[in-house]
């Protein structure tokens, strides 16, 4: 199992054995174990004791899981997570979906062109930085352009200190370097939005056609989902990437670390207000709004960071209601399991 990552410690008994979920279906989950892949279901016991789905295995979890028969698995546990990559479920429900666990390194993939946001980039990286992940990004489709240094300069005055890569996957250029920052048996998940060149990126990598291509409209440069479901690929190299559908927006589940990574730069102009307790709106001595006022700090930025610290506010606060209901709810399912105990315990006297 080695060669799908670091597993945890883990002592496995009789049936039991250790595997990572490579592909998740609606029903079914694709494992890797020491005796090959097997299609796998949830243990009834896992399934009832799971509060949220976010309990439930993702892509990239390692698992427990005994053999019914060569080639079909069921799961009776999942192991705790190094990190956990995830973002708001999509829709209107305050459901926290997990992307990808047990990631060592998020490849953020921006195209240059009409995809090209610094905005969006911060989002991806308080999200990376908050899930525990190293973050490279990735500045893609390099030739299309006669210059990059204005979009260079704009990433870097937000980035410090993560590496940025600018690549072409098509000619080759800059990959070299790329493979640089990557190491053997690392979990690499990529992060970007439809049309930026994921797909041509990891094909790239590997060196071999292994993911389907597609181009993007010309009207806005927007590009189609060739890639349907989070897999994580075992690339002939040794690299670990897990390929996902595009994600133009990225709801923040929490964030609350990672925004104070991403906007480093703000957090250290706040220390030096005079209050502690600064709003950075009216107050004598605040050093963010001198920093606004002379141009040390961007509005744009500022705006930002605001924008997504009220985002994260108001998540924590929906998310307290609805831990509140979940955790109704799993006590009301185990009071009915133990009532019908009971009832049949009775009915057998």
């Amino acid at each position: 199992m080695n060669e799908w990552g670091t597993p945890p410690v883990y002592e496995t008994t009789g049936t039991e054995r250790l595997g990572r979920i490579i592909a998740v279906y609606q029903t079914h989950y694709r494992v890797m174990t020491e005796t090959g892949e097997s299609l796998s279901e949830l243990s009834g016991k896992l399934r009832f004791q799971s509060g949220t789905k976010a309990e439930l295995p993702a892509v990239g979890d390692w698992i427990i899981q005994t053999e019914r028969e060569p080639g079909k698995g069921r799961i009776e546990r999942v192991l705790p997570r190094s990190s956990q990559f995830s973002r708001k479920a999509a829709g209107t429900e305050t459901e926290e979906q997990i992307i990808c666990a047990n990631v060592d390194v998020a490849l953020l993939v921006m195209a240059f062109g009409h995809d090209f946001n610094v905005r969006r980039l911060e989002r991806y990286l308080t999200v990376a930085w908050d899930a525990g992940v190293t973050p490279i990004i990735v500045l893609t489709k390099k030739s299309l352009m006669p210059s990059i240094e204005t979009e260079l300069q704009a990433v870097e005055a937000i980035a410090f200190g993560t590496p940025i890569l600018a690549v072409d996957s098509l000619t080759g250029d800059g990959l070299e370097e790329l493979r640089e920052q990557l190491q053997i048996k690392q979990t690499i998940v990529l992060v970007g939005s439809s049309g930026v060149g994921k797909s041509t990126l990891v094909n790239a990598l590997a060196g071999d056609q292994l993911m389907e291509t597609g181009g993007v409209r010309e009207d806005d440069e927007r590009g189609r989902h060739t890639t349907t479901h989070r897999e994580l690929k075992r690339l002939s190299n040794g690299l670990l990437l897990v390929d996902t559908p595009g994600m133009r927006e990225l709801a923040l589940w929490d964030g609350s670390d990672g925004l104070s990574s991403t906007f480093s730069d703000i957090e250290e102009l706040a220390e030096n207000c005079r209050f502690r307790d600064c709003e950075h709106d009216k107050e004598p001595g605040c050093a963010v709004r001198t920093a606004l006022e002379d141009g040390t700090l961007t509005a744009e930025r500022w705006n930002s960071f605001v924008k997504l610290k009220r985002e994260i506010a108001y998540a924590e606060r929906k998310q307290n209601v609805a831990l509140q209901a979940a955790e109704k709810e799993k006590w009301k399912k185990i009071h009915k399991q133990a009532q019908a105990h009971t009832k049949v315990k009775y009915q057998k006297r």
